[in-house]
C-alpha cells in the first residue's frame, strides 16, 4: 500500500493534480512553476514540482526553492501575537493606543484629499482583536479606492524595503485617519504589520528575532526569514506578473531582488520568503498547538483563532469593504488571522466547517482542515493572486483524492 493510500488518499486522483497544472498551467506558459505538499495526520502524503523557479534561466522547481510568501507572513505574526496573550501580557481586548500611545486620538476619515482630511470621532476606540480580525479601520494603499487609500500611497506607508522602520511607521500612520470606526466593517489592511510592531513593543525583542527564536527556530523552520541570505540566493525563485496577453513578465529578478538583504521595514503582513516545506512544519503545528515536542500555542487558543470573529457571525460579502482580499467570500468569516469557512455550501467547495486558510500575493496559499486533518501548501510566483481561480480548482482537486475521509 502506498503512503498516499494509507493515508486515505487516491494516488491516481492525486497524479492527476499534475497533469491538470501542467496541462491548464504550466505548459501555456500562465504560471512559471509550482509546488504542491499535501499531509495528512502529520506525514507527507503527496508532493509535486512543475515547471521553473526561474524561466529565464531555465531552472527547475526544486524541493528547496525559496518563495516570497507575501500575506502568508500574517498567519505566523498573527500566531506571535496570540503567544503574548497567552503570557498575560496584551489581551484581545486591550486598546491599541495602549501600545501606542500616538494613536490615541485617530479619528474617521470623512472627507479631504491625500495630505488634509476631516474627521469625526470613532465610536470605539481601537483593539487588538480589530488588528488580527481586519476590523480596525486601517487601509492599504493599493486597494486604489479612494483619498484614504491615495494619502497611504503618497506616504509610501508598508512599502518592501521600505524607509521607515516599523516603529516610524506607527508614527506616520498616526497621522493618518481611520477609514471607518473600529469594528464597523472588515478592510484587508495594513493591520496585521501593527501586530508586528506590538510584538516587538511589548516583547521587547525585534520582531524578526522573536519570530526566529519563538517560531522558526523550534520549529526547524531554517529557510523563513525576512531576506534571503547569500548562501541561499540560488534557491531563490524568480516572481512574475502577467501581461494582457497572459504571457511572464519578470517582475522580481532573484539576482538582483530587494529580498537579497535586510530590509528596513520588517513587514509582519507581507515581508517573508519561506519554502513550502517550512511553511508545512508551521501549518502543520495549527492542528494542535504542538510539534517537535514544544507547546506554540494551546488548543483552546487554536479553536479561538480559527472560528469566525466577524460580528454577529458574517460572512466577508456582509461585512467587507475590500475590492481585494486573499479569499472568496460567501460562507467564508475571518478569524484571527486567519479566513474561515464555516458554510461549504455557500462557499461551494468540498471542504469541513471550520476550514481555515490564507494566501499571498503571488499566489501562494495554505490551507488547513483539522476535521480531516490534512493541510496543505502551494508555492508559486505570479501577481497578482487574483488573476486564475487556481486555489479554488486546487481545494476540489484535493479533496477529490481524499477517499476516506
Amino acid at each position: 500500500m502506498s503512503k498516499a493510500a494509507r493515508l486515505g488518499f487516491s494516488q491516481e486522483r492525486l497524479e492527476r493534480i499534475g497533469t491538470f497544472l501542467n496541462e491548464r498551467y504550466i505548459a501555456p506558459g500562465r504560471l512559471p512553476g509550482a509546488q504542491l505538499l499535501i499531509a495528512r495526520r502529520g506525514e507527507i502524503a503527496h508532493e509535486l514540482l512543475v515547471g521553473h523557479k526561474d524561466v529565464e534561466r531555465g531552472e527547475p522547481v526544486e524541493s528547496d526553492t525559496i518563495f516570497r510568501i507575501y500575506s502568508m507572513t500574517k498567519p505566523i505574526t498573527s500566531v506571535a501575537i496570540m503567544m503574548l496573550v497567552e503570557e498575560g501580557l496584551v489581551a484581545l481586548d486591550d486598546p491599541v493606543a495602549k501600545f501606542i500611545p500616538e494613536w490615541a486620538n485617530l479619528g474617521v476619515f470623512v472627507a479631504g484629499g491625500p495630505q488634509l482630511f476631516q474627521t469625526r470621532p470613532v465610536e470605539r476606540p481601537m483593539q487588538v482583536v480589530d488588528l488580527l480580525r481586519h476590523t480596525s479601520g486601517l487601509t492599504y494603499g493599493f486597494q486604489n479606492r479612494g483619498n484614504l487609500d491615495a494619502a497611504y500611497r503618497r506616504a509610501a506607508i508598508a512599502d518592501h524595503p521600505g524607509t521607515r522602520t516599523l516603529a516610524e511607521t506607527m508614527t506616520e500612520l498616526a497621522r493618518m485617519p481611520l477609514e471607518f470606526s473600529p469594528g464597523e466593517a472588515w478592510n484587508y489592511s495594513i493591520s496585521t504589520d501593527v501586530l508586528g510592531y506590538l510584538v516587538e513593543a511589548i516583547s521587547g525583542q525585534p520582531f524578526a528575532a522573536f519570530l526566529k527564536d519563538r517560531l522558526f527556530d523550534p520549529l526547524g523552520m531554517g529557510d523563513t526569514g525576512f531576506f534571503v541570505p547569500p548562501e541561499k540566493a540560488a534557491r531563490f525563485a524568480a516572481c512574475y506578473d502577467t501581461t494582457p496577453s497572459q504571457k511572464l513578465s519578470l517582475q522580481d529578478d532573484p539576482q538582483t531582488s530587494a529580498y537579497l538583504k535586510p530590509p528596513v521595514f520588517y513587514s509582519g503582513g507581507g515581508g517573508l520568503v519561506s519554502t513550502a516545506a517550512d511553511y508545512m512544519k508551521f501549518a502543520g503545528m495549527l492542528l494542535t498547538g504542538e510539534a517537535n515536542g514544544h507547546r506554540f500555542l494551546s488548543p483552546s487558543t487554536i479553536r479561538l483563532m480559527t472560528s469566525n470573529h466577524l460580528p454577529d457571525g458574517q460572512d466577508l460579502t456582509e461585512l467587507s469593504r475590500s475590492l481585494f482580499s486573499e479569499s472568496t467570500n460567501a460562507g467564508v468569516g475571518f478569524g484571527l488571522g486567519f479566513a474561515v469557512t464555516f458554510d461549504p455550501v455557500k462557499a461551494m467547495l468540498p471542504s469541513s466547517p471550520g476550514e481555515f486558510y490564507w494566501g499571498g500575493a503571488a499566489s501562494t496559499a495554505f490551507w488547513v482542515d483539522p476535521v480531516e486533518e490534512v493541510t496543505v501548501v502551494f508555492m508559486t510566483q505570479l501577481l497578482p493572486s487574483s488573476t486564475y481561480p487556481i486555489r479554488r480548482q486546487l481545494r476540489t482537486l484535493v479533496y477529490a483524492a481524499l477517499t476516506e475521509p
